[in-house]
């Protein structure tokens, strides 16, 4: 059991490695397309699960802010202190994902990505594994450590992708859909008509595995409750060790071709 243990760790270290190891303008459309949907759809099922279990939006804090201002104005400053600590949350995630992505990069920056990602992962196996015993007793908990591992998901996605890419909630991006197909039917030039057509081609596959997401989590929370995030933790495993078995076997074929 060890040994497999092992295995996995070193598998995932490497995958981690070859999944976010290009930044910024060094990404493709095709990098930004797989972490999009492999991300958003970790995304949808958090934000399903965690509406489900404690009736509390789990990926996004708009919604809280606008209860934090209303409970502040019913004065009842356990319901505000409540709604400021998602926020709060939320935000540390951020901080803390961007905090140790600078502590890193100045040492070795093809595993800047390597800790948040990680940690996000552990965050979902523990809400997975201990979330149904925690419902009862510490339901804020629950909402408190899902908002830190979103926040941490959309401030490493975002630096990854140089601001391109965001995956935990939708009013933006319906905005950014909304504003880009108009502009579909006065743009001539074919660099720009292709430019906007990767653009909302990104943001669909975006809206659309983060509905996938939600309706599979959805459908999981109705059978194992809180464990359905164990399947988001074991998707985003998997697409980080697919990403690595692939690139694995692009390298084989050139070494082989190379002795040809």
């Amino acid at each position: 059991m060890k040994g497999i243990l092992k295995v996995m760790l070193r598998q995932l270290i490497k995958a981690l490695l070859e999944m976010f190891k290009h930044r910024g303008k060094k990404r493709s459309l095709r990098h930004n397309l797989k972490i999009a949907a492999l991300l958003s759809s970790v995304a949808g099922m958090v934000n399903v699960a965690g509406f489900f279990s404690v009736q509390t939006l789990t990926t996004n804090v708009t919604g809280h802010f606008a209860f934090f201002v209303d409970e502040i104005f019913k004065l009842d400053l356990l319901a505000a202190l409540t709604c400021f600590g998602y926020i709060f949350f939320f935000f540390m995630g951020s901080f803390t994902s961007s905090l140790l992505m600078e502590l890193v990069v100045r040492k070795r920056e093809n595993i800047v990505h390597l800790i948040p990602a990680c940690i996000e992962i552990a965050i979902l196996f523990f809400i997975a594994f201990f979330g149904d015993g925690l419902k009862a007793g510490f339901p804020n908990l629950i909402s408190f450590i899902l908002l830190f591992a979103m926040g941490m998901q959309n401030s490493f996605v975002t630096r990854i992708s140089n601001s391109v890419v965001r995956t935990t909630h939708l009013t933006g991006l319906f905005t950014d859909l909304g504003i880009e197909l108009s502009q579909l039917f006065f743009y001539r030039e074919q660099n720009r008509k292709a430019e906007l057509s990767s653009s909302i081609k990104l943001r669909i596959i975006i809206i659309s595995f983060f509905f996938i997401g939600g309706i599979t989590g959805g459908v999981f929370y109705s059978k194992i409750g809180l464990q359905a995030l164990f399947l988001g933790g074991l998707i985003l495993f998997a697409g980080l060790i697919y990403d690595n078995i692939k690139l694995n076997v692009i390298l084989l074929a050139r070494k082989l071709k190379r002795k040809q």
